[in-house]
């Protein structure tokens, strides 16, 4: 399959591409196209499993799954996990609702035009190249951290806290996509955006966030009335 790349990220009124991915909460394949024609649908795409972040933006967005159902949204989650890891870690960590697939290659991510950061030594280019320096200053705050921390001890403490084993494959994911951007995109019923919200805006401010329930919804609202 020819692979679409977005020199930016999506925005509201672009069209999205088709992805086919493997399914991770049933056999098969699924794809953006599976929903184009048929209903919205909010699409999560995500780092892997590994990324203590992701796991609770993945269980934020799950966790409306079913309220955004009832308002004739579905909702699809993309991880860059390989398919087997993935599956083991949901079949022992279920989330209702969830219909999730596997991307460790990371291409509904360059589709959807989030950028893969490079960490350099001191030189910052947002949203390509970030300095240890200006991530080491960073602070993350979060009801789950004792208090603000710096993102890596934030990661050390929240891995622990979840007692996360890590695998190969996770390490893999480590090494190739680490700094991958993540972020949330709301897809009319003809696969054109609506809604987003990303980690690419206001400098690196909304790293490591989660959008409020309450802009979710209402975003729904808006294209199903």
């Amino acid at each position: 399959m020819p692979e679409n790349q977005s020199e930016r990220p999506l925005q509201p009124g672009d069209r999205a591409p088709n992805v086919v991915l493997d399914a991770i909460t049933r056999n098969g394949k699924i794809a953006i196209d599976d929903f184009r024609g048929q209903k919205p649908v909010l699409v999560g795409l995500f780092r892997g499993l590994h990324c203590p972040f992701c796991r609770r933006q993945i269980a934020a967005m799950a966790s409306l799954a079913g309220d955004l159902h009832e308002k004739g949204v579905d909702s699809l989650t993309i991880v860059n996990t390989p398919i087997d890891r993935a599956r083991l870690y949901f079949r022992f960590h279920p989330l209702p609702n969830l219909v999730a697939a596997s991307d460790p290659d990371r291409i509904s991510h360059r589709a959807f035009g989030l950028p893969n950061l490079e960490f350099t030594e001191s030189e910052t280019v947002w949203p390509y190249k970030v300095g240890l320096d200006a991530l080491t200053s960073m602070r993350i705050e979060m009801a789950d951290l004792p208090e603000p921390m710096a993102p890596m001890a934030a990661v050390d403490y929240l891995d622990k806290a979840d007692g996360y084993d890590f695998t190969d494959d996770d390490r893999h994911m480590i090494a190739t996509g680490e700094g991958q951007l993540v972020g949330e995109f709301l897809l009319d019923r003809d696969g054109v955006v609506r809604w987003c919200f990303t980690e690419v805006p206001d400098d690196g401010r909304r790293m490591f966030g989660i959008p409020a329930p309450h802009e979710v919804m209402s975003a729904a609202s808006h294209i199903v009335g």
